[in-house]
């Protein structure tokens, strides 16, 4: 028997591309059996274009989601999330533009293993116009062959709880993992979530091929930026400010929820780890002076390298950076 296929797609002011999004949708083959739009309180035309467009659409059950006050991505999502019927959701951005094998490569992919809970794909960038930028999100992620290696053996939990390498507009799901990830934590994004709870529990892929063209345009929620080396130092030259704070409550909520749907004993023990780092690292002192052995201490134990999105790097930022903001 197929298997039926939903579409989770959101949207928030998003007319100037969301035709082109839902052309290339609709031209998938084999075709998707649903489509979820959530729009988040728009205020150009957005809801009137999508709803001109889905009259004309082939035979897809769409539902279309509407609400009176913005609520943010990942709630958004999550309501699409939870309208989806398919046995395979992919998840679709309203100023993207799919590849026509989208469907395709990940119902392979799907089929193909039965453990498989979530699969995320390369993807092309392109500017607003739609013209190609010469790269591609993995190339400007820096993913690491480190990281393609822990992933695709199976171990993809460490590789995602050092950094979210998950881009949600190129995110397929079984509708399964919905049961363990939801409901979606707050301090978390869609996309990263889904994707450490899926690799918690089961097995997440990665589909090296482009499947998308992911625009970049200055307004992203989300965008992709050059890793220059400009850009890293003023990453690290930036304050502190409350991210710490935030990085260890993310990891407090990972602590409860994996524990909430018995994850191994080997990934309790790990995101505990994670916790406790991130608690070491907000609890660094304002001075730079003083913040040294503290640190150094964290680097000698290997947790920079173990647990850190940037390694070496986090070392040096987190010895440089100024002190909190007033």
């Amino acid at each position: 028997m197929p298997v039926s296929v939903s579409v989770a797609l959101c949207t928030r002011n998003g007319e100037r591309h969301i035709e082109e999004q839902l052309h290339s949708i609709f031209a998938q083959s084999p075709p998707v059996d649903q489509l979820v739009i959530a729009d988040d309180a728009s205020t150009d035309g957005t809801v009137a274009l999508v709803e001109r467009l889905l009259a004309e659409a082939p035979g897809v059950d769409v539902v279309l989601l509407q609400s009176d006050r913005v609520l943010g991505v990942t709630a958004n999502f999550a309501r699409a999330l939870e309208q989806c019927s398919g046995e395979l959701i992919l998840l679709c951005d309203q100023d993207d533009r799919w590849h026509p094998n989208r469907v395709a490569v990940a119902l392979a992919r799907f089929e193909a293993n039965s453990a498989l809970l979530l699969l995320h794909s390369d993807a092309d960038l392109v500017n607003a116009g739609g013209a190609p930028l010469g790269r591609t999100l993995f190339e400007s992620l820096k993913v690491r062959a480190s990281e393609f290696r822990e992933i695709e053996s199976g171990w993809g939990f460490q590789a995602y709880l050092r950094r979210n390498l998950v881009t949600g507009a190129t995110t397929a799901l079984r509708s399964s993992l919905l049961r363990v990830a939801m409901p979606l934590p707050g301090d978390w994004l869609h996309d990263e979530w889904l994707a450490i709870v899926a690799a918690a529990v089961g097995f997440v892929a990665i589909e090296r091929s482009a499947l998308i063209d992911y625009r970049q345009h200055g307004n992203n929620v989300v965008g992709v930026n050059r890793p220059t080396l400009r850009y890293r130092v003023d990453r690290m030259l930036q304050p502190r400010s409350g991210r710490y704070q935030r990085l260890a409550a993310r990891a407090n909520e990972l602590v409860t929820r994996l524990s909430e749907i018995s994850a191994s004993e080997a990934v309790q023990r790990l995101a505990a780890e994670k916790a406790e780092f991130e608690r070491v690292r907000a609890g660094y002192p304002t001075r730079r002076l003083a913040r040294i052995p503290k640190v150094l201490g964290q680097w000698v134990s290997g947790r920079y390298r173990r647990l850190s999105s940037q390694r070496s790097f986090d070392v040096v930022r987190d010895i440089v950076q100024r002190g909190e903001l007033p």
